[in-house]
């Protein structure tokens, strides 16, 4: 299941992956340069832990939840357009651990945070 932050950042509860949504992919334009932490780093929710830089702006990336950077995805750091291929199939990093997801949206109500349902 793929739960969302406010600030447009999902997390899947399966896989443990986050990356950020279309919304927040189209807003950005077309991205140039992805920022990530090294693998095994603390991710605490709420915290920056990447920075992505499009062509319009630079944009902070907020973990959704606590715990360890089990893998990063190096794909995105050498291809960056992949997220504004598709982001929500484009992942940043993967949580390793119990990771709690206390405060994160559905997708339905993501839907309604953006105003589209």
């Amino acid at each position: 299941m793929r739960l969302y932050s406010k600030t447009h950042e999902w997390f899947d509860t399966e896989t443990k992956e986050i990356g950020i949504t279309n919304f927040a992919a189209e807003e950005l334009g077309d991205i140039v340069f992805v920022g990530l932490p090294c693998s095994e780093d603390e991710l605490i929710a709420g915290d920056r832990f990447a920075d992505i830089e499009s062509v319009k702006a630079v944009a902070e990336i907020y973990s959704p939840v606590s715990g360890s950077i089990a893998a990063i995805n190096v794909e995105v750091i050498d291809s960056p357009e992949l997220i504004n291929e598709d982001a929500d199939k484009c992942w940043l990093v993967r949580a390793d651990g119990e990771c709690d997801i206390a405060g994160l949206m559905t997708e339905e109500e993501y839907k309604k945070f953006l105003g589209e349902i």
